[in-house]
C-alpha cells in the first residue's frame, strides 16, 4: 500500500500561484510514476501533470508552459508550481501513485483549488 498526503491548495486569484505537495508513504521505491489530476465539477477526472520514477515528465496542453511538476531527491514528494492560474483550473487536485511492476494506484484525498476571475 502506498498513503499520499496533500496540502498547497487554496483560492487564488487569476493570474496568481499556488505550489502543491504531496507525499508518498508505504511501499514506494519500484518503479512508479507520480503525478497530479484534477476534477472540476461535472467533468471527467484528468491529467495534469505526471513524473516517471526516471524523471520524465508529461503535462497536459492546457497547463504547458504555465505548471511545473518537481520532486525532492528521495523520489517521495512531488510537488506541482501553477503559475499564470486562470478561473478554468478550478478543480480538486488529486495526488495520484501509480506502481508499474505491480500495476496498481493509488490517490490522495485531494484539495481544492479556486481562481476567481
Amino acid at each position: 500500500q502506498v498513503q499520499l498526503v496533500e496540502s498547497g491548495g487554496g483560492l487564488v486569484q487569476a493570474g496568481g500561484s499556488l505550489r502543491l505537495s504531496c507525499t508518498a508513504s508505504g511501499s514506494t521505491g519500484d518503479i512508479h510514476t507520480m503525478g497530479w489530476h484534477r476534477q472540476a465539477p461535472g467533468k471527467q477526472r484528468e491529467l495534469v501533470a505526471s513524473m516517471l520514477s526516471s524523471g520524465s515528465v508529461n503535462y497536459a496542453d492546457s497547463v504547458e508552459g504555465r505548471f511545473f511538476i518537481s520532486r525532492d531527491k528521495a523520489k517521495t514528494t512531488i510537488y506541482l508550481q501553477m503559475n499564470s492560474l486562470k478561473p478554468e483550473d478550478t478543480a480538486v487536485y488529486y495526488c495520484n501513485y501509480y506502481r508499474w511492476i505491480r500495476g496498481d494506484e493509488f490517490w490522495g484525498q485531494g484539495t481544492q483549488v479556486t481562481v476567481s476571475s
